[in-house]
């Protein structure tokens, strides 16, 4: 079990949701899930990650990480942006908090060994560094910019083995809009074909993406209170993973719950009419996951 001691970069985690960030239940299922059936059906090769923060998922790679693989984290970290678009996206998102150090000792509140890090932009790694076709998953969760995210799509493209999968952090978030843009430019020009789409993260692969909805869905998600639906998108088949909504045992409301309210006096019907509203708007957001 890891210590309580406190280091130079804070608290070391006791457990991996005390790493701060936004890899959430639904997504590291998905991560999971994925990473062992390739391993299981005997693929091998390493792992990708451009853009980690704290490490809240690249701990979780590196659970999955086989003898002879090797995870590979590329970020600015506490270094300063190339560009001005970049330094400012950092400065309001993330400057204060995230350092190196800090990744590292919550890696290695989990893990003997840290990673291969780059820190440095995404953008170095398309001197070739990461040898063609060695990589099975790559996750790209960096920049929020088009420009970037198009690139480090085309990083991922050159690293990935055949069948290997990407998932893409941010693709549908009003706020990054430049991720959207290049996700689905590379859908509809690139090649890219969707395999899963959760709340928060796109997963594709340039490969066999039929054979990657099988893995999926040969789990059965609905057990475990998950919402699973199948779509097309211009010809893809696709798969929509989710938390369950479950309405709320208010809202179940029968015809002598509607008499009754009309027998209230009309202050007390307003008020309650005002509670079920509530409840009503609440059963429409998705709930914040606590796994």
């Amino acid at each position: 079990m890891p210590s309580e001691e406190t280091t130079a970069a804070g608290p070391v985690p006791r457990k991996r949701d005390d790493i701060p960030g936004w890899f959430f239940g639904l997504d590291r299922a998905a991560f999971s899930h994925l990473l062992s059936a390739q391993t299981a059906a005997g693929v091998s090769g390493n792992i990708l990650e451009l853009g980690s923060y704290l490490g809240r998922s690249a701990v979780l790679l590196g659970d999955h990480l086989q003898p002879g693989e090797r995870l590979t984290v590329c970020d600015l970290f506490d270094s300063e942006a190339a560009d001005a678009e970049n330094a400012a996206e950092m400065t309001m998102s993330y400057r204060k908090t995230l350092t190196r150090s800090a990744f590292e000792s919550n890696y290695l509140a989990f893990h003997a060994e840290l990673p291969e890090i780059v820190q440095a932009p995404t953008s170095v790694l398309a001197d070739g560094r990461i040898p063609a076709g060695s990589c099975r998953f790559v996750h790209v969760d960096a920049s929020h910019l088009y420009e970037h995210v198009s690139g480090d799509i085309l990083v991922a493209r050159a690293a990935l083995a055949e069948d290997g999968l990407i998932s893409l952090d941010d693709y549908r978030s009003e706020h990054t809009p430049g991720v959207s843009a290049a996700v689905w430019e590379a859908v509809f020009t690139g090649g890219l074909q969707p395999v899963l789409l959760t709340p928060m993260k796109f997963y594709g692969t340039w490969g066999d993406a039929a054979a990657a909805r099988r893995t999926l869905l040969a789990r059965d998600w609905r057990a475990e209170d998950y919402a699973v639906d199948e779509d097309t998108i211009a010809g893809h088949q696709v798969l929509r993973l989710n938390y369950q909504v479950k309405a709320p045992a208010q809202l179940q409301r029968s015809a002598s719950r509607r008499i009754a309210l009309d027998l209230l006096p009309p202050v007390a019907t307003r008020a309650t009419r005002r509670v079920l509203r509530t409840l009503r708007e609440r059963r429409d957001v998705r709930p914040t996951p606590s796994s």
